[in-house]
């Protein structure tokens, strides 16, 4: 079983995964706004079905396999890190976007609006990061079964993760509006979410193999 400091270590760093932009959260924020939140509910249900493909690949062995295998393991934590980079660019550089921003998107039937949600998971490069190079640097091999660390883990991050998107889901029209009347605090959440993410992206990076 792991140790609770590394519990809320990882559950601390799910939580800031949740809470920074990316395609999951963008997709159902706009698809709230532009469709109501039962639709953003829908969707949401397509993205936790993708989170659980994610859970059940590394549980079996992708997280075993990779700190079995240091080269690949660095390989990974690096290609992670310039993505978070790339994300917390994204996030601060000249006219960039909250993801609170309104976008118009044409109305979709409810098994669109899943099959959407479980695509952009599966193809949302942020949570195979969290899995394939975050996860790896949680589970130590002295504290028991591996395959039980990672279903706690990934476990754990699931219900983080589907639960900050349900809040945003439901708020998404509040948010937007929010935004809409102060862009400053726009421009300050857009700053608050790169500066996360480019700390993540050192830690990881200078993250020494376990």
């Amino acid at each position: 079983m792991p140790s609770l400091a590394s519990y809320l270590a990882f559950a601390a760093v799910s939580l800031g995964m949740a809470l920074t932009p990316g395609p999951n959260m963008v997709y159902l924020v706009s698809r709230s706004i532009a469709q109501g939140r039962t639709a953003g509910l829908i969707s949401l249900g397509g993205i936790l079905a993708g989170h659980i493909v994610y859970m059940v690949c590394a549980a079996v062995g992708l997280t075993a396999l990779l700190i079995a295998i240091p080269y690949a393991y660095d390989t990974v934590r690096l290609a992670g890190a310039l993505y978070l980079l790339y994300l917390a660019w994204q996030a601060v550089r000249p006219n960039g976007r909250s993801p609170f921003q309104v976008h118009d998107l044409p109305k979709d039937s409810p098994r669109k609006l899943f099959a959407m949600g479980l695509l952009t998971n599966l193809l949302n490069p942020k949570i195979a990061v969290l899995y394939l190079s975050l996860l790896p640097q949680f589970i130590d091999p002295e504290s028991g079964s591996v395959l039980a660390q990672a279903l706690i883990f990934c476990g754990t991050q699931l219900a983080v993760s589907v639960g900050m998107n349900a809040v945003f889901v439901v708020s998404a029209g509040t948010i937007a509006a929010f935004f809409t009347r102060r862009p400053l605090w726009s421009v300050i959440q857009r700053w608050l979410m790169g500066t996360v993410l480019a700390s993540l992206a050192v830690r990881m990076a200078t993250e020494a193999h376990r």
